[in-house]
């Protein structure tokens, strides 16, 4: 009658990585990606310069790649995620990044996890925008952005809802 209770559904809220535009993962310029091969996700179209990424999530870091280039996560709701900085930018052996967390670390929408040079990862031929992929969804599970043009570092901008 007043709905006391009904199952709350669950969902997990994302968040922009950086200052820039969010666009769909099916728009970005790799067809890895665009084609949702390793999972839903959206991209951002980050501003110039040097630049602070955050966390998409809140959970923990799983690893940190290498090159600096890209690193995972896992929710306390069991979500794994990759961020990709940059398209092609493994190429770079590190150049125009610098990480800030290490496996194990604790992070939320508001930890800085790395800086990266917009600009110097443009003038070496890449593509900038920052991939965040979804790696083990199920097949109901999907990206809902609820935002679609500028935003802002640790703003919400969608969710993912979970059984």
């Amino acid at each position: 009658m007043f709905g006391f209770f009904k199952k709350k559904k669950k969902e997990l809220s994302l968040y922009a990585v950086c200052d820039g535009c969010v666009k769909n993962i099916d728009k970005v310029n790799d067809p890895v990606f665009a084609d949702k091969i390793m999972g839903d996700g959206y991209a951002i179209a980050p501003q110039k310069g040097k630049i602070s990424v955050s966390s998409p999530v809140k959970g923990r870091v799983m690893s940190v790649f290498p090159t600096k280039h890209a690193i995972t996560f896992l929710t306390d709701e069991g979500v794994e995620s990759l961020i990709h900085m940059g398209i092609d930018t493994v190429a770079l052996n590190g150049e125009g990044f610098s990480v800030f967390v290490k496996e194990g670390d604790t992070v939320d929408a508001n930890t800085i996890i790395a800086e990266m040079d917009v600009d110097y990862i443009t003038s070496q031929g890449k593509d900038t925008d920052i991939i965040i992929v979804f790696t083990n969804l199920e097949n109901a599970q999907h990206v809902e952005l609820t935002a679609t043009s500028d935003v802002k570092r640790s703003q919400a901008i969608g969710l993912i809802p979970l059984n």
